[in-house]
C-alpha cells in the first residue's frame, strides 16, 4: 500500500499504526496513558450527560417543542461521537496503537467526522432558529415541527455530503497524531488531500461559524433594543444580561472546541515542509472530542425548563401534571426576547 495512506515513517524499524505499540517512536508510554485517562473521562461524562438529555426529552412532552428538536439532534450526535470515536480512542490508547485494523480505522474516521459535523452544524442551525424566532426577519413566520425536522435533516445530509468523499478517493481517513484515532488525511499533504481539507474548512467551519456570529449578533442587538425601551424594569435588564452571558458562552465554546483542530489541520495540509510532534498533533483532535461534554451543559442544562423536568424525573419519578408546577428561571434567548417585547417576565424557556 501507499506509505502515505497509512502514515508509515521512513524508518522501517518503526511499526506501522496497525502493527503494534507506537511508543517510544511517537511518544512516551505516559502520553498514551494520559490520553486514555482523558478519553475515559470524556466517555463516561458524555454518555451520562447526553443520555440524560435524550431520556428526559423522550419522557417529557413539554420538551418536544420544535425549537428543542435541534437540541435532541445535538445530543444524539454527541452520543454517537462518544460511542464511535472517544470509546475507540480509549481502547487504542490503552494498547498504544490502532488495534482494530485499517478498515475500522476508515469507518471510525468517517463516523467521527460525520457525527462531529452534525453536532457542529446543529449549533449553527440552533443559532439560526433563534434568530428567526427572536428577530422575525420573515415577519409573522411561525416556526413549526416541519421546519425543525428540516433543520435536523439538513445537518445529516450536509455532513454526509462532505464526509463521504474520503471513502471514494478524495483524500482518505488515516491514523493521526499518536495513531490511536483516525480522521481526514491532513497529514501527508498533496493536492488531493489539501483541496479536500480546504473545502471541509470552508463548508464545515467558516460557514457555520459565520451563521452563528450573524445570528447571535442580531439576536443580542434585538434584545438590547427591547431592554432599552424598558430601562426601569429590573427583570428585563436581568434577562438581557443573562442571555448575553449565555450567547458569549456558546460562541466561546464553539471556538474553543473547533478553532484549534480546523486551523491545525489547515496549516499542516497546506504546508508540506512543516514538522510537528505526534503528541502535539493529537491534542486538537482529542480536545475537540470534549465538546460532547460541555455542549449539553451549555445548550441544555442551562435550560431551566429542562432542569425542572430532569429533577422531577430523578427525585420524584415521572409526574407530567406535577412538572407543570415547577418554577422557571433563566430564559432562553428567544423567550427572553418575547418577554421583553411583551413587557412580561419570561416564564417558559425553550
Amino acid at each position: 500500500p501507499d506509505p502515505g495512506s497509512t502514515q508509515e515513517p521512513p524508518n522501517s524499524s518503526t511499526p506501522g499504526p496497525f502493527d503494534g505499540p507506537q511508543w517510544p517512536h511517537q511518544a512516551p508510554r505516559a502520553m498514551y496513558v494520559a490520553v486514555a485517562v482523558l478519553m475515559g473521562l470524556v466517555v463516561a461524562s458524555a454518555s451520562v450527560l447526553n443520555g440524560l438529555v435524550i431520556v428526559v426529552s423522550i419522557r417529557h412532552k413539554r420538551l418536544r417543542s420544535p425549537l428543542n428538536y435541534i437540541l435532541l439532534n445535538l445530543a444524539v450526535a454527541n452520543l454517537l461521537v462518544t460511542l464511535c470515536g472517544s470509546s475507540v480512542s480509549l481502547s487504542n490508547n490503552i494498547q498504544g496503537f490502532f488495534v482494530f485494523g485499517e478498515r475500522l480505522c476508515q469507518l471510525e474516521g468517517f463516523m467521527v467526522s460525520l457525527t462531529g459535523i452534525v453536532g457542529l452544524w446543529s449549533l449553527a442551525i440552533l443559532a439560526l432558529e433563534r434568530y428567526l424566532v427572536v428577530c422575525r426577519p420573515l415577519g409573522d413566520f411561525r416556526f413549526q415541527r416541519r421546519h425543525a425536522a428540516s433543520g435536523c435533516a439538513f445537518t445529516w445530509g450536509w455532513s454526509l455530503l462532505w464526509t463521504t468523499p474520503p471513502l471514494l478517493g478524495w483524500s482518505s481517513y488515516v491514523p493521526e497524531g499518536l495513531r490511536t484515532s483516525c480522521g481526514p488525511n491532513w497529514y501527508t499533504g498533496g493536492s488531493n488531500n489539501s483541496s479536500y481539507i480546504l473545502a471541509l474548512f470552508v463548508t464545515c467551519f467558516v460557514v457555520p461559524l459565520s451563521l452563528i456570529l450573524f445570528s447571535y449578533t442580531n439576536l443580542l442587538l434585538t434584545l438590547r433594543a427591547a431592554a432599552a425601551q424598558q430601562q426601569q424594569a429590573d427583570t428585563t435588564q436581568q434577562a438581557e444580561r443573562e442571555v448575553t452571558r449565555m450567547v458569549v458562552a456558546m460562541v466561546v465554546a464553539f471556538l474553543t472546541c473547533w478553532l484549534p483542530y480546523t486551523t491545525f489541520a489547515l496549516v499542516v495540509a497546506t504546508n508540506k515542509d512543516i514538522v510537528i510532534q505526534p503528541a502535539l498533533a493529537s491534542l486538537p483532535s482529542y480536545f475537540s472530542k470534549t465538546a460532547t461534554v460541555y455542549n449539553p451543559i451549555i445548550y441544555v442544562f442551562m435550560n431551566k425548563q429542562f432542569q425542572s423536568c430532569l429533577l422531577g424525573m430523578l427525585c420524584c419519578g415521572y409526574h407530567p401534571r406535577g412538572m407543570g408546577k415547577t418554577s422557571p428561571a433563566a430564559p432562553s434567548p428567544q423567550v427572553a426576547a418575547e418577554g421583553l417585547r411583551n413587557k412580561v417576565t419570561p416564564s417558559h424557556p425553550v
